[in-house]
């Protein structure tokens, strides 16, 4: 295929009932949830995770061994006859106990040598690759966050998902195409750490002291974060794209405890306090650094995704609703 043929190509629309994914990264918080999705849509998912027997069995999903991610990653048998890629798969916590350089490995290095591999492929046509609002961002922002703003990264996770993108952006060659996905905190079945927290926060039965907060945060569904996956992976017009994804209209964490409560069908139960007091109070029962996260601004602009026609399926009220309730059916 010369290069010329090979432009045309990425940008025809594909076929969704007959694309054949390869989802690295398959049983992580995402991948769990998008593999049975996607498969459930009529796509044909090479599901890649570093236990195989983990994937979830079901039509349309083929279960395939993930290697060990850095710049030696043997992508070639995994990408041999897929038409796109969603690349999941890395380090996805931001923490001082993991050094740099396996930030730099699994989320940087694995991505070079993956564009190698698809640029020798005769199939792939799209590259999804999921980064995050931290590659440009630290846990809060006072601005709202744009596509082109420069980046303020403020930890190796999050420098090392920027260096990735930069690397799609200059070095991707004309046999695929990619998009960048960056999503907000994720919230779904399973999720751990911050939202988990402040799930437990909403469950207790007690008044809590946070009306007053008013820190607005996006926050994303993980069925919307599908429903964006399949969205670019088919849309000649998301290629060569980076996209910030969110449910809509950010939330202040009492609005987010609100719509918890709701799911638990319970009353609000706010009270106002001073910030140094909840903070006092928040440390003391364990919940401070999950609150001090979320308290800040982080807000992004959505725009480039909808005006390409995205509008995600649930708004975050319902989401937050639907994961509380379901929550409290497994932890009683």
């Amino acid at each position: 295929m010369n290069a010329e043929s090979a432009g045309v190509a990425a940008s025809q629309p594909i076929d969704p009932p007959r694309l054949r994914v390869l989802v690295t990264g398959a049983t992580g918080f995402i991948g769990q949830r998008l593999v049975p999705y996607l498969a459930g849509r009529g796509y044909l998912v090479r599901a890649a995770a570093r236990q195989p027997d983990s994937v979830p069995a079901g039509p349309g999903i083929q279960p395939a061994l993930l290697p060990d991610l850095d710049g030696q990653t043997d992508w070639a048998p995994l990408v041999q006859d897929m038409d796109a890629v969603v690349h999941l798969a890395g380090l996805a916590h931001a923490t001082t106990a993991i050094p740099e350089e396996r930030y730099m490995a699994a989320n940087h290095d694995a991505v070079i040598a993956l564009m190698a591999a698809l640029a020798a492929s005769s199939s792939a046509r799209r590259l999804v690759f999921m980064s995050s609002a931290r590659a440009v961002s630290g846990p809060s922002c006072d601005f709202v966050l744009s596509s082109d703003r420069p980046s303020q990264a403020t930890d190796a996770y999050g420098r090392s998902k920027f260096f990735a993108e930069m690397m799609l952006r200059m070095g991707h060659t004309g046999s695929y195409d990619y998009t960048i996905l960056r999503p907000v905190l994720v919230y779904g079945p399973g999720v751990k750490a911050n939202m988990a927290r402040l799930i437990d926060l909403a469950r207790l039965p007690l008044p809590l002291p946070l009306g007053g907060l008013t820190g607005r945060r996006s926050l994303l569904a993980l069925d919307n974060l599908c429903q964006a996956i399949e969205f670019v992976l088919s849309r000649p017009e998301a290629g060569g794209r980076i996209f910030f994804v969110a449910d809509g209209p950010p939330l202040t964490v009492p609005e987010i405890i609100v719509a918890l409560r709701a799911g638990l069908d319970r009353r609000p139960g706010l009270v106002p306090l001073p910030w140094p007091l909840i903070s006092r109070l928040a440390r003391s029962t364990g919940f401070g650094p999950a609150l001090e996260r979320l308290t800040g601004n982080l807000v992004v602009d959505t725009s480039a995704l909808d005006a390409i026609g995205f509008r995600p399926r649930l708004t975050t009220h319902a989401a937050l609703a639907a994961l509380a309730s379901a929550q409290a059916r497994v932890r009683p």
